[in-house]
């Protein structure tokens, strides 16, 4: 093999394939280009050299779109023996140190031109071309020479260092369609899950896929199935309801149709090893110098581009084995560099550690800030050196700080269980590695925050639409609840204030375990709530924590006290509660129109901690939403407000009129209304006569219940004061037209009932400008029961009269308001005509029977609901009961 070096010799190996894209001079397009040489090299089955050539990439395509700032041009060239990828710039006046010409590559740790110095170190050959208008850089990556069936291989080890399995392995394998559904379901799968295969097939993956899940950040279980190649840990909800942790492995194929799907290899998490692809070990080629490299180094090209949990935890592990050490940890920077935020760790309890923060000056001494380097050979001679490391039973420690251009973005970490473990020897090897990750790190968090900020306005919006679309309390206290859970966190809990005198009530609980929901409730029952405080932002609340530990303390100790009986259910509910709350609990106040009126209070399970951005982003969501369920509250209080006041315009209730049926049915239109534009009743007058009405006023909703209002009450008034029917509605007019601008015509059907010692009854009736009376007699005919006359609220002098009505027994009076015979659909209407139609059907019927009966028929003649108030008034004198 010839020297690696600059070259400039054309092609002579066949290409089989090729690949090509273009990206703009913008920070994000470095990852694209990563992405899309993976994706490529990984579509050709060419993973041995994926690494090499996404590092490769990477540094080319950053010299060209941040360094030089124009465009990139990346060709993928595939050949017989390996790969060659081209990556063009629109700079060519750059010059490229050659080597033997006694330029010098310059520094490891520069930026500006590191990408030539690993192609030198990384690439079978590799090469520089210029044109007038772009410079090209290329390398050669061959694929490694192995025998025939070996892809890769460890050594020989003792069996107690093995990994651990059951004596029975079982690898659950499951293929899905392009869809996402479950279309084949292995024997091992329904033993490790508990569904039959008939159970499962045909269904989505995502209704018993735990997928972990953060707004803006990861790939989602949709994205991974679409991927070539796949593989990592999540969940499968079991038929018991427990969620099982796996590790899966992924692989994208096609049938002989070229239909699309994946397959699933799923095992127990703890059984990883059984599926795991094995860290790729350097390649060295036969018959040539190995090529030296710090193992850290061939790390950096391998964690994929845009995860960053990954990469720091793949950091971690190596520097760990880097330094033989028994754990490692990495922080990073909060924005302002006053705090560090734990990020990734091995070896240590990781879930009580995950996003706790430290501060970055955390003493006076030398050691005491993560700006530098540090080396403690025994944490015991000072407690507290490291928080992180308190109770771990790590003595040494080596950290370093993790700096780019200058700035503090983390801090790197590896401890040790014995004492006097490193020295600068060790940190200076450390420290170099860490130089070596920082910008990467620095790069994927930054896209990290930025996939989180268009994952946060997105569920901002969202949020916000659905606030925005109910103004039910009990509803909007549900969706701030469900919008946080599991999204923002394990468990929710809102108090609500009605007002400045009243103590916080705990209104609505969720957790995202259901069972845990009732032991969270009665739990956060016997605790005071927290205070009520109007500073914006999240506090902690260690209350609720506090509680449980001592709740499940108290539980063991009698539980230990009995220890002739069998232990009692209870202890299982108080320690799961303990342990749904033990972690992190914040509270945030929601504040709106300046007042405190409630407190939106998230928790975690054990140990666990929440990032800033996601306190953040529920701080935001508390604002928003406070004011929706503070518009709750006030519609609430408005509707029952409006709610009473229509209701006092109601008859308080219909009196027994002897001798005769009564049955009244009113529908007011639009939506929280009681009472309309039509108006009903029947009261008493002086003993044996009544008075009844029933009326239309121009128009629905508030403003013609006010009309409604007046009418009603004064129909009684003037009734009881001895007048008669045209007196009683001549002085109604009156009144009426005496409102104003605020008058509206009415029509008003007003009448005087005496029921007869023979069974009869005699009505005296005046219909100004309503709807006829129809009268329905036993032999099933109908006629109107009274002449039309001018309606009231129109002209100042009325000159109205009353007509006589006599009702035999089986007889029935039926009043309606417009509503009732203005009932459209399309060009159709009921009118008067079908009003009599529905009518003659009703002999024999009771009062009641016919008021239904009727109102059926309107309900029925059209699909859409009534847009029209609607009064049905029917009185039937019965027939005598005969033995």
């Amino acid at each position: 093999m010839a020297e690696p070096g600059v070259e400039t010799r054309t092609r002579s190996s066949v290409i089989t394939a090729r690949a090509a894209a273009s990206f703009d001079p913008v920070g994000r397009s470095v990852a694209t280009a990563r992405a899309f040489v993976r994706d490529t090299l990984q579509g050709w089955g060419y993973s041995d050299v994926v690494d090499d050539a996404v590092v490769l990439t990477s540094e080319l395509v950053t010299n060209a779109v941040i360094h030089a700032g124009t465009s990139a041009d990346v060709l993928c060239l595939r050949t017989e023996d390996g790969v060659r990828v081209e990556v063009a710039d629109r700079y060519p006046e750059r010059e490229v140190p050659i080597q033997g010409t006694g330029q010098s590559f310059g520094s490891p740790d520069r930026e500006n031109g590191r990408g030539l110095l690993l192609c030198a170190a990384l690439a079978s050959r590799w090469g520089v071309e210029y044109t007038p208008t772009y410079k090209q850089v290329w390398f050669q990556l061959d694929l490694p020479q192995r025998q025939v069936g070996t892809r890769s291989a460890g050594p020989v080890i003792p069996t107690s260092l093995l990994p651990v399995a059951d004596e029975r392995v079982r690898v659950a394998v499951v293929q899905i369609d392009r869809g996402g559904t479950v279309v084949n379901w292995n024997k091992d799968a329904e033993h490790l899950f508990g569904y039959a295969a008939e159970q499962v097939t045909g269904k989505p993956l995502t209704d018993i896929a735990a997928w972990p899940h953060t707004p803006g950040i990861g790939t989602g279980i949709i994205e991974a199935l679409q991927l070539s190649r796949w593989e990592g840990s999540y969940g499968i909800r079991g038929a018991d309801g427990r969620v099982i942790p796996v590790y899966a492995s992924h692989l994208r194929v096609r049938d002989t149709h070229g239909e699309p799907s994946t397959v699933c290899l799923l095992v127990r998490d703890d059984e990883r090893a059984v599926i795991q692809t094995p860290l790729r070990a350097p390649v060295t080629d036969a018959g040539s110098e190995s090529r030296s490299a710090d193992p850290f180094e061939v790390f950096i090209g391998s964690p994929a581009p845009d995860d960053l949990d990954g990469l720091l935890q793949r950091t971690v592990e190596r520097a760990r084995d880097m330094l033989d050490g028994d754990s490692a940890f990495l922080l990073l920077a909060t924005d302002d560099e006053t705090e560090l935020e734990v990020r990734a760790s091995t070896g240590l309890p990781s879930a009580r550690q995950r996003f706790a923060r430290v501060p970055v000056e955390a003493g006076t001494g030398r050691y005491g800030s993560a700006r530098m380097p540090a080396v403690h050979d025994d944490l015991t001679a000072v407690p507290g050196a490291v928080p992180l490391l308190n109770d771990t039973g790590m003595r040494s420690v080596v950290t370093v700080p993790l700096k780019v251009e200058g700035r503090l973005t983390g801090s790197l970490g590896v401890a040790a269980e014995g004492a006097a473990r490193y020295s600068n020897e060790e940190a200076l090897r450390l420290q170099f590695a860490a130089d070596r990750i920082a910008l990467a790190v620095e790069s994927a968090r930054l896209g990290e925050l930025e996939r989180l900020r268009r994952g946060s306005l997105s569920f901002l919006v969202e949020a916000s639409d659905l606030l925005a679309g109910t103004l039910d309390r009990d509803q909007t206290l549900a969706l701030m609840a469900q919008m946080t859970v599991p999204t923002l966190a394990t468990w929710c809990a809102v108090y609500t204030i009605a007002d400045q005198a009243s103590d916080p009530y705990l209104s609505y609980v969720l957790h995202e375990d259901e069972d845990r929901i009732d032991g969270l409730k009665a739990l956060l029952s016997k605790i005071d709530p927290p205070d009520p405080v109007p500073t914006p932002g999240a506090r902690i609340w260690t209350a609720p924590a506090d509680a449980a530990h001592q709740a499940a303390l108290r539980t063991s100790m009698r539980e230990l006290g009995r220890s002739s009986s069998p232990v009692s259910s209870g202890i299982g509910t108080t320690l799961a509660t303990a342990a749904a709350v033990g972690g992190e609990t914040v509270v945030l106040p929601l504040v709106a129109r300046n007042r405190v009126i409630g407190m939106l209070t998230l928790g975690k399970p054990s140990d666990d901690h929440f990032r800033q951005e996601i306190l953040e982003l529920a701080e935001d969501l508390s604002r928003r939403a406070a004011l929706a369920l503070d518009n709750a509250r006030l519609y609430s209080e408005r509707t029952a407000i409006s709610q009473a006041l229509q209701r006092s315009l109601l008859p308080p209730g219909l009196p027994q009129v002897p001798g005769v049926e009564v049955e009244v049915i009113y529908r007011a239109a639009g939506e929280g209304n009681e009472v309309g534009g039509d108006f009903y009743d029947l009261f008493p007058i002086r003993d044996g006569a009544y008075g009844f009405a029933i009326g239309d006023v121009c128009g629905t909703g508030p403003e013609a219940a006010a009309v409604t209002g007046l009418a009603r009450h004064a129909l009684r008034l003037l009734a009881r004061e001895g007048f008669g029917g045209p007196a009683v509605l001549e002085r109604l007019n009156a009144a009426i037209l005496d409102e104003g601008a605020r008058s509206r015509f009415l029509t008003l059907l007003y009448g005087e009932l005496w029921p007869q010692e023979d069974g009869s009854a005699v009505l005296k009736v005046v219909c100004a400008g309503h709807p006829l009376p129809l009268r329905l007699r036993q032999d099933g005919t109908v006629e109107p029961a009274a002449e039309p006359q001018p309606l009231l609220g129109v002209m100042e002098d009325l000159e109205l009269y009353e007509q006589t009505i006599t009702l035999d027994p089986g007889d029935v009076l039926l009043c309606v308001t417009d509503g009732v015979t203005e009932r459209r659909e399309g060009t159709r209407m009921l009118g008067d005509d079908g009003l009599t139609d529905v009518l003659t059907t009703c002999t024999g019927l009771t009062a009641g029977a016919v008021a239904s009966r009727v109102l059926r028929a309107v309900e029925r003649f059209a699909a859409e609901p009534a847009s029209d108030d609607m009064a049905i008034l029917a009185m039937r004198v019965p027939e005598p009961h005969t033995s």
